[in-house]
Parts: structure tokens; sequence; C-alpha cells
């Protein structure tokens, strides 16, 4: 698992947290969340489970950030790939192209969040678990946002045609991050191949079946 993407800037050179964070998704990925002991995560990173709670409370806790950070890498691929597109149509294939130009590490954080999304849904009695929580949903919320607005220029532009431009970016978001739910690294399809057909599909939805 790559450690930058699990990696923040508080985080000091001598932090075990970006560690921990990784230990668990390997965890997660492996035999599921609610099924790892949160024990179990102490002993694949190699301390006590007193010195996890350093870090943090709780499994919970700990998913929420992984999902966090999963949501902050999504929000910050699109803002790389579409800066440099000259216009909207480019834009929109160069997004779903970020989406899929990941590590299987990548893969497999986009797999837990996908998985584990209902987490975010309801309040959490503890103060850490909520703030964490709060900034999965305000992610969540930007991410939509900013899909929506990548439409509604193409809309004004008259790139895409004119349809409800949230909705609309729903539905492609649906589209993109459903693959987590079922695609497995090293399987029949590529990441490659389902970046190609996904990106198709996005375009002809926003075109109204233009391919462009």
């Amino acid at each position: 698992m790559s450690i930058e993407a699990l990696t923040e800037a508080a985080d000091g050179p001598r932090s075990k947290r970006p560690a921990i964070l990784a230990a668990a998704m390997e965890g997660f990925g492996e035999v599921g969340y609610e099924a790892i002991k949160w024990s179990e995560v102490a002993d694949r990173v190699g301390i006590g489970q007193t010195a996890l709670y350093h870090y943090f409370e709780s499994k919970a806790h700990c998913l929420l950030t992984i999902m966090r950070l999963a949501l902050r890498n999504s929000e910050a691929a699109f803002a790389r790939a579409v800066a440099d597109a000259e216009g909207t149509v480019p834009a929109l294939r160069a997004a779903v192209r970020a989406a899929y130009s990941l590590t299987p590490g990548e893969v497999l954080q986009n797999r837990i969040l996908q998985a584990n999304m209902s987490v975010i849904a309801n309040p959490r009695s503890s103060a850490r678990e909520e703030h964490e929580r709060q900034r999965c949903r305000e992610l969540v919320a930007q991410i939509e946002r900013n899909w929506s607005q990548l439409l509604e220029e193409g809309m004004r532009g008259g790139d895409f045609v004119r349809q409800d431009p949230a909705l609309v970016a729903r539905i492609l978001l649906g589209l993109i991050v459903g693959v987590w739910r079922w695609y497995r690294p090293g399987g029949r399809l590529t990441l490659e191949a389902i970046a190609d057909s996904v990106e198709t599909s996005c375009v002809l939805i926003a075109t109204g079946g233009d391919p462009r």
C-alpha cells in the first residue's frame, strides 16, 4: 500500500499513523471490516494495542479516516485532471480516466470506501468518529459539486445536453465508483479496459448520445 495515499501534513516522520492505516486496510480487504479485530491491526503493525489508541480511538475511527482519505484523494485527482483540459468534453474524459489511474493499494482503499458508505449515514456517539464522519460527508458533497459544475459548464457551452447537472453528476459518479464493488486486480478485466468503457458511457450520457 502506498503510504503517500494515507499520509497527511500533520504526520511526522516517526508517526505510526500511516502504517496503522495501511495495516487496517489490508485486514479489511482480506477478511472484511466487521471480521478483523482491532488487536490484529496492532499485530500487523508490530505495536501494542495500547499504542493504537494514541492515533485512533476505535476501529470505526480508523475506518472513517481511511474513507476520508480516499475521498480526499479522489477530489484532488479530479482537480488535477480537469485543470489542463481544453474544453469540457476532454475534461470529462480526463476526470473519468483519473478515477481509474490508481495503484492496487488505492483500488483497495476505494473498495473499502464503497463497501462501507453506510457508515457515514448516521451520527456517531464518539466526537472523534463524528468529526471524521462529517468530513467524509463534506468531501462527498464537494465531489458531487465538482462534477455538477463541470457538467453545468458544458451545458452552458453547448457541449452537453441540457439536463439536471446535479442528477447527472450523481449518475456518472454511481457508474464510476460502482466498479469498486466487483473489480479485483488480476482479474479478467484491466482497469484500462474498464476506464475505456466507463469513459465512453459517461460521455454518451453527458452529450445525449453524441460520442464526440
